[in-house]
């Protein structure tokens, strides 16, 4: 069975979050994290939260911990994702008009490309029925649909790892989206199926 370890992005003492201060994204990324791990686990998968604290864990303890679990199981038995909230340059505190959804992995073709085809396919089942002028934001010049980038939980992480944008915190609509029941579900429901078509790809449930 492949050990998937669920990160959510920042710490409590981060500002990240929606210009009127109702998303913060620390806080917005540990409750889909943390029901995105009780679904899975209700399932049977074998799930956990990499950080469970609200403290914002460094980047390097948080690949410490998951290079100690593939250390244990071996890395092609374990998985990541790192779920956030995207922003649109100059991530200023404003509200911008940027949309989307989007996963990120890190340079050059690697396992965790697959990964974030799973959650690709995901996006576009559970998403477009809800948003239907959703934008997945790709980059397929590498054949795929991913961006790439050496962002240091995806660099560092033995593991193959995928980072997930869900939307922007600095969009109007999408925050309503994004707080409201149906938004939540959907968030988690994208990430819940994504990573159960990985497992049943590549792994054993």
């Amino acid at each position: 069975m492949i050990k998937i370890e669920i990160d959510n992005g920042h710490g409590i003492k981060s500002l990240k979050g929606s210009p009127d201060g109702r998303l913060k994204e620390w806080k917005y990324a540990r409750e889909i994290a943390r029901e995105v791990v009780k679904r899975l686990k209700a399932e049977g998968y074998d799930a956990e939260l990499l950080v469970p604290e609200d403290a914002d864990i460094s980047l390097g303890e948080r690949c410490n911990r998951v290079n100690a679990v593939c250390d244990r199981l071996g890395t092609k038995n374990v998985c990541l994702v790192s779920i956030h909230c995207n922003a649109a340059p100059p991530d200023d505190g404003r509200w911008h008009n940027a949309r989307g959804w989007e996963a990120w992995t890190s340079v050059g073709q690697t396992q965790g490309d697959k990964l974030a085809d799973c959650l690709y396919d995901a996006a576009e089942r559970v998403l477009r029925p809800l948003i239907p002028d959703l934008r997945l934001r790709v980059d397929t010049t590498d054949g795929d649909r991913d961006k790439e980038s050496n962002f240091a939980i995806l660099r560092w992480s033995k593991c193959p790892a995928c980072l997930t944008e869900n939307l922007f915190q600095d969009n109007r609509e999408d925050v309503e989206w994004l707080l409201s029941l149906c938004g939540r579900d959907a968030v988690v429901r994208l990430h819940v199926e994504g990573i159960k078509a990985y497992v049943g790809k590549y792994g054993k449930k």
